[in-house]
């Protein structure tokens, strides 16, 4: 008897299963292979994993003061090395900066003061004496202006100010007005972009009350355009100031409000957020800015409530501080970048190449001035991102910064330095002959 040729209908879907089915999960496995590799690619690339390390470039003149500070300060001509996961993306560096500061901030003890101005505002800064005696055995202050809506009780400050009291200075920290909180304004003014009113009447008090002593001037970011302003606005101000140290500024006050309207490294973005803050910080005030008129108090705040950038808060609010006529004057006379070259006390001027808030065409001003002038020096690390520069392993930083420590270095250089500078300096001797002497 013949078997039907037909198949069986459970039979052939049992055959049918079988042929497919081994399919089904390779093509899973597949697709989740892609879906790994692609999240790796953007790890690597948001985390520039692939980026090496390098020691900072620096452009400068070769001289014997030169040749002496790198030689003295080696952080400028080691190599600086980020954490290992994270430390290499600028971003990363400039977020951690702003929201957890540092790692275990110290909490320096100091004083503050309280300086009364021509124009009613009261100006104050923080006194913290040295937790010893400087290598030298000189007394030495550093005069330090923080960053934009910054204080002395930042976690960066704290932590850069506990390291210079052990290494034995005495620092003197201004809290720009209006930054601090519970402080409140005496006059219808508050800090902008580049007026060195409140700085000039710190250092002329440390000058006063400490008539021995010799300043070292640190600025960070736009601190950093503020102090390099005060010094080259008048020779007068250089007086007794060994040098001077800026951190991640952009130089020119223009230019740079022009690229943070630019989406390019999410400048835009931190545009944005830079504006939420200064608003929360204007209107913690309005009343002492605006006066008691509620029809000048509202079409100021309407301006102020719709601003979503800095450039749109400096036009219609900060401008009017000082009375500029327009938002290019202000710019204009707030920037550092027409003054910094009549500076000539040793300067050390460093930013990082992936800062995201500090656009590569204005690192060309402090590159020429370098290039230009025998008294500066222009460090550039290829990480370290805005006021970032954390140092460590793999993944956790170490508390103190590759910033910390350099800034620290040069100044200790420099007060070796004068301790010990040759005849040569004073013009009394060839440079051979300085050599010979400083062997």
């Amino acid at each position: 008897m013949m078997r039907s040729s037909k198949c069986h209908p459970t039979a052939l879907g049992l055959r049918n299963v079988n042929t497919i089915s081994p399919e089904l999960p390779a093509m899973f496995d597949g697709m989740k292979l892609a879906a790994v590799a692609t999240v790796l690619y953007i790890i690597v690339r948001c985390l520039n994993l692939k980026s090496p390390t390098a020691p900072p470039d620096l452009t400068y003149q070769d001289t014997p003061l030169n040749r002496f500070l790198l030689k003295s300060c080696p952080q400028l001509t080691k190599e600086y090395i980020p954490p290992l996961l994270w430390g290499k993306s600028g971003h990363l560096q400039t977020a951690l900066y702003g929201k957890l500061g540092r790692v275990s901030s110290p909490h320096p003890k100091g004083i503050r003061k309280y300086l009364p101005m021509q124009d009613g505002a009261t100006a104050t800064f923080d006194l913290f004496e040295p937790l010893g005696d400087h290598r030298t055995g000189d007394d030495i202050t550093m005069v330090i202006c923080p960053g934009i809506g910054n204080h002395s009780e930042k976690q960066y400050i704290r932590t850069f100010v506990d390291h210079a009291q052990n290494d034995g200075y005495r620092c003197a920290v201004l809290n720009h007005l209006g930054a601090l909180p519970n402080m409140e304004l005496t006059s219808p003014r508050m800090f902008t972009y580049g007026c060195t009113w409140e700085f000039g009447a710190m250092v002329g008090y440390i000058k006063r009350a400490y008539p021995q002593t010799q300043l070292i001037v640190i600025g960070f970011s736009l601190g950093g355009n503020i102090v390099c302003k005060y010094l080259g606005e008048n020779r007068v101000n250089q007086e007794r100031v060994l040098c001077c140290v800026s951190v991640c500024q952009g130089y020119c006050a223009l230019r740079a409000q022009e690229t943070f309207l630019q989406w390019d490294q999410f400048r835009r973005f931190y545009n944005f957020l830079m504006a939420d803050n200064m608003k929360k910080i204007i209107l913690s005030h309005r009343h002492s800015l605006f006066g008691s008129s509620f029809k000048m108090m509202d079409a100021n705040l309407s301006r102020l409530y719709t601003a979503t950038s800095l450039m749109q808060i400096d036009d219609n609010i900060m401008r009017k501080f000082h009375g500029h006529s327009s938002l290019k004057e202000y710019y204009e006379k707030e920037s550092c970048v027409h003054y910094i070259h009549n500076v000539n006390v040793p300067l050390l001027l460093v930013n990082a190449a992936d800062d995201p808030l500090v656009h590569d065409s204005l690192l060309s001003v402090p590159r020429t001035l370098a290039a230009k002038k025998p008294n500066v020096i222009f460090a550039l690390t290829l990480h370290g991102g805005h006021l970032g520069f954390f140092e460590g392993a793999v993944l956790f930083p170490q508390p103190l910064t590759w910033m910390d420590k350099v800034i620290v270095g040069y100044a200790n250089a420099m007060c070796q330095w004068e301790k010990q500078k040759p005849p040569c300096q004073s013009g009394e001797m060839s440079e051979s002959a300085c050599e010979g002497a400083k062997a």
